[in-house]
């Protein structure tokens, strides 16, 4: 086998969301993502694909970036994906070498890596000196008997992000929730204008499906919508301002969500919930969530 490894190309696009299907079934991974994802390359993120080739043929991926909403520098991620049956073979090690040395071009200090929770996946993060930090859970909800409409009480509006009059309202939420996010990297600190890039604009962002709670002027708590504009359908982060939480305003948006999913033809949802929150964990199973898989978050400081 001859084995290159090279930055993505648009001519990629088709093979390399293959590839992230076959190693991760329930990431939403389009050609057009990856292309979106490509054209940020100079944007705060600075993200990059690197792709390995055996024989000509795409069979894995590093995904890499700088984690730019962190107050805190020199903070990247690399997520490795590698064909199942072309594991064993080097390629994973390879794709971590060229994705290390892009991080460390970028000036980043520590390398932040999503890995499966499987036993051969959590060897090779540690072997290659990364360190175990939080858990997350993969959950997912049969939509085929989707949860009843929720009802808003006094002075609570639901709409759809779409019909939002200025989508500042969902970005001052996404910030002020950000910051109460459980994690080791603290989401504190990104301006409107690269939110609106990152977040508001990105594919895969459905603004008819994702729903916020509006109360005197202001969105109180909102749920995000992903899909793939086809069959699969995730939802993203979920969360309530301080001033107005144990109202029940995340479950009202979320279930909003699912029933709006539903009635969009999806036949089911998933999402990630970190496995010491114990609260969204809860608010996640009465709505039919259950767990299907689970990922650790491990992290490295690269040498200087």
């Amino acid at each position: 086998m001859t084995l290159t490894v090279r930055p993505f190309a648009d001519a990629d696009a088709d093979a390399v969301s293959g590839v992230l299907r076959a190693g991760l079934p329930h990431l939403l991974a389009t050609p057009e993502l990856l292309r979106w994802q490509a054209a940020r390359a100079q944007t705060p993120e600075r993200f990059g694909a690197l792709v390995a080739e055996a024989d000509g043929t795409p069979v894995g991926v590093a995904r890499t970036g700088l984690l730019h909403e962190s107050a805190e520098p020199g903070l990247g991620f690399v997520n490795l994906t590698v064909r199942p049956d072309r594991r064993g073979q080097g390629v994973g090690s390879a794709l971590l070498a060229a994705a290390e040395q892009r991080l460390a071009g970028l000036g980043a200090t520590t390398a932040y890596a999503m890995v499966d929770d499987t036993p051969t996946d959590l060897a090779f993060a540690e072997r290659h000196g990364y360190r175990r930090g939080r858990r997350s859970l993969l959950l997912r909800c049969d939509l085929a008997t989707p949860p009843p409409p929720p009802v808003p009480g006094p002075g609570v509006r639901l709409l759809a992000a779409a019909d939002l009059p200025d989508p500042r309202l969902l970005y001052e939420a996404d910030l002020d929730v950000s910051r109460d996010e459980p994690g080791e990297v603290s989401m504190d600190e990104i301006a409107y204008a690269d939110w609106l890039a990152a977040y508001w604009h990105r594919p895969d962002l459905d603004r008819e499906l994702t729903t916020v709670a509006v109360v005197d002027g202001e969105v109180a708590a909102f749920s995000m919508a992903l899909t793939d504009g086809r069959r699969h359908h995730r939802c993203g982060m979920t969360g309530t301002r301080r001033p107005h939480r144990r109202r029940g305003l995340a479950r009202l948006v979320k279930q909003a969500v699912l029933v709006r999913a539903a009635a969009a033809g999806f036949r089911s949802s998933v999402t990630t919930n970190d496995a010491g929150n114990a609260a969204m964990l809860g608010l996640n199973a009465t709505l039919g969530y259950r767990p299907i898989a689970a990922q650790w978050r491990y992290r490295r400081d690269l040498p200087s």
